[in-house]
């Protein structure tokens, strides 16, 4: 098939994650789904999209760009785990300023997981990609993880400007105060994570690393 499996599973993933960003959109699905409905539904097809683009690179002829080095190997394997408890602490967590958090509960002088970086799921995609990209020195991936690198930083951009558009200036400035899209660069020195969301991104972590071999083909070890 050539390129032409990749360039379609990329279509199919990166035009599935516009859905979150269109309320119009977003919301006709939640009233037909409902709420959990539509988080599981969109989960799913995220998923399995994810999975069929990662096979498609796979499967795309092999031009190489550059060698792997045992350095690449260890950058994965410390940036991973970041990434992961990231996602552990964002996710139902107070957070109204990205995808992934809910609305209530969000406290602008106490702001959580929002004050320690204000978008920790895209942060979490950017980490997996940049150091995926790294890793995988040919141009299907380079091309598959520099677009999600790519989307995650100019997502952040564009959530930060839809909010301000929806909310005013003034609002999304006292509800953004605390935060910042620098991680560390916010209010987080009183924050304290729920011990259960790490213990959660320790096991996914484990089994994530374990069945990379299996799943995906290449073993994660250094």
């Amino acid at each position: 098939m050539g390129w032409t499996e990749f360039i379609l599973a990329m279509a199919a993933f990166l035009g599935s994650h516009m859905v979150p960003s269109r309320p119009g959109l977003r919301g006709a699905l939640v009233a037909r789904l409902g709420r959990a409905g539509y988080g599981a539904a969109y989960g799913l097809l995220s998923l399995v999209l994810l999975i069929w683009v990662i096979a498609a690179a796979g499967r795309a002829p092999f031009v190489p760009l550059w060698d792997q080095a045992i350095w690449m190997r260890w950058l994965a394997n410390l940036a991973m785990p970041v990434a992961l408890l990231l996602v552990a602490l964002a996710l139902g967590a107070a957070n109204p300023l990205s995808f992934g958090g809910r609305a209530s509960g969000f406290d602008p002088a106490r702001p959580g997981v929002a004050g320690l970086v204000r978008h920790p799921l895209l942060w979490a995609l950017l980490i997996w990609s940049g150091v995926h990209l790294v890793v995988n020195g040919d141009l299907a991936h380079v091309i598959l993880f520099g677009l999600f690198a790519g989307f995650s930083a100019l997502g952040m951009l564009a959530i930060d400007a839809r909010n301000r558009r929806l909310w005013g200036a003034g609002a999304w400035a006292e509800l953004s105060r605390g935060t910042s899209n620098l991680p560390f660069a916010g209010d987080w020195r009183g924050w304290r994570p729920e011990w259960w969301r790490i213990g959660l991104a320790i096991v996914v972590w484990a089994v994530l690393w374990h069945l990379h071999e299996p799943v995906i083909g290449v073993s994660p070890q250094p």
